[in-house]
């Protein structure tokens, strides 16, 4: 059974053609479609409540422990509910999800602390972004416009425009589309990123061994650095061709990296049994 936990502002739909080759692996796939719109987990400090909500996943799943995947934000999120059902985890792959530590740790609690994050982090992009077209096919056209949605995988790019938008309320006609993941919701998801997850997982331990997959032109991986994803992973990391968000422009290699150390990491847990 794998878990899966989508990155910001992308819906657990846009990511349905791996979910699919997974399933055709022979793997069972659940996940939370959008984390942060339910009003019983909001997002609020240190993503406390998108964790309570991962953690009720992985409690109603009958499976004893299940692989915990998470790209971006979902892989923030799938060691932050495996520090609290350790006993449930049977491995982890993050994917393009490096570990914040040191000075740059310090600098988001500043800035969180002195109310500047919608300001120096991308909520501030996120609050601005535009999120309605009067159908869909301008709502297409709008992305696949754009240089990092033209690198998408077709398939992927068909998905999140049409299981990503939703009718327009306010569109009398019914034909205007607007983003399901608010803008708003995305910001502040943004502003209130934890920023002591080294410290949290030396007291949470998150109960399985721990993969690292990497784009090898990921600006994410270039800013933060991998020193402390490095210490977590003992150095199990792999790279793929892409941007921070080459789950959407290599599907079909990204399904397979994370097969492959699905693999590995039970064989790594066999040989210490």
């Amino acid at each position: 059974m794998i878990v899966f936990s989508h990155a910001n502002s992308y819906s657990a739909s846009t990511y349905r053609q791996l979910f699919d080759d997974w399933r055709a692996a022979g793997h069972e796939v659940a996940a939370v479609e959008h984390f942060g719109h339910d009003a019983r987990f909001p997002v609020d400090r240190s993503w406390r409540g998108m964790t309570r909500q991962l953690a009720a996943l992985i409690d109603g799943l009958p499976a004893p422990r299940v692989w915990l995947v998470g790209h971006s934000m979902g892989g923030y999120l799938s060691l932050l509910a495996a520090g609290q059902r350790p006993e449930r985890v049977r491995g982890i792959v993050l994917l393009d999800s490096p570990i914040v530590y040191g000075w740059k740790s310090g600098l988001i609690s500043v800035v969180k602390a002195t109310g500047q994050m919608r300001r120096l982090s991308p909520a501030g992009v996120a609050v601005k972004r535009r999120d309605r077209w009067p159908n869909l096919g301008e709502a297409h056209r709008h992305f696949a416009a754009k240089p990092m949605f033209a690198r998408w995988h077709p398939a992927i790019l068909d998905d999140y425009v049409h299981l990503g938008t939703e009718q327009d309320p306010a569109d009398s006609a019914g034909t205007a589309r607007r983003l399901k993941f608010r803008p708003e919701i995305e910001a502040e998801i943004y502003s209130t990123v934890p920023h002591r997850l080294v410290s949290y997982l030396r007291l949470h331990p998150p109960g399985g061994p721990v993969a690292f997959v990497a784009g090898t032109r990921s600006r994410e991986v270039r800013q933060v650095g991998l020193a402390a994803t490095q210490r977590l992973t003992h150095g199990r990391i792999s790279w793929l061709e892409g941007s921070h968000l080459f789950p959407f422009e290599h599907p079909e290699e990204t399904v397979r990296e994370v097969l492959d150390w699905m693999q590995r990491l039970d064989a790594l847990a066999a040989k210490k049994d």
